[in-house]
């Protein structure tokens, strides 16, 4: 199973936010992806804070034959779709779809996740891997990725941390879980 975050906060149309997710989904859907399980939509605070416009995120659960940069690859033609830009790291965007887990695979070496992992936060804000590196290295961090992703697959194992999404969750601030509300 592959797991995908999704999230906007701009939108390029009169739409809303959530119409603009549940037609990422159909896009995905109609890419060679089999659907398994749609979180519900929720909305979240901008990361980083005061940084733009609140989120709608949700987190989808599919299955396919691509291998994980086909999967990215596909991905990223569907943002583009839907007039994503990358301009900055952490910015505004129409549609994010990040390719967050999938099954117990570490990408592309348990030492280069850990680099990623293991990154002091003003680092991260400033670099980006240039390669696709899953688990995400800051899924354990973020209520807006965890959230959702309980939802899907809640008894999901972090291949490298062993801790299952709700372990994950109850780690974090309840603060930052309750700013995690459902729409």
């Amino acid at each position: 199973m592959k797991f995908v975050a999704l999230g906007a906060n701009l939108s390029t149309t009169d739409d809303t936010l959530e119409k603009t997710l549940s037609q990422a989904i159909e896009r995905v859907a109609r890419s060679g992806f089999a659907i398994r399980a749609v979180s519900r939509f929720f909305q979240t605070p901008c990361f980083p804070l005061d940084a733009g416009p609140d989120y709608v995120n949700a987190v989808i659960a599919i299955r396919s034959s691509h291998s994980a940069k086909d999967t990215l690859i596909q991905l990223h033609n569907i943002e583009a779709v839907f007039g994503r830009e990358r301009l900055q790291r952490w910015g505004q965007r129409t549609l994010d779809l990040d390719l967050i887990g999938m099954d117990d695979i570490v990408l592309p070496n348990l030492t280069i996740f850990n680099k990623w992992y293991g990154l002091n936060p003003e680092m991260q804000a400033k670099a980006a891997p240039t390669e696709l590196v899953l688990p995400h290295p800051r899924i354990q961090d973020r209520a807006f990725v965890l959230v959702p992703l309980a939802d899907v697959a809640p008894d999901w194992v972090h291949p490298v941390i062993n801790k299952s999404v709700r372990q994950m969750l109850l780690e974090l601030p309840m603060s930052e879980i309750t700013q995690v509300t459902p729409i």
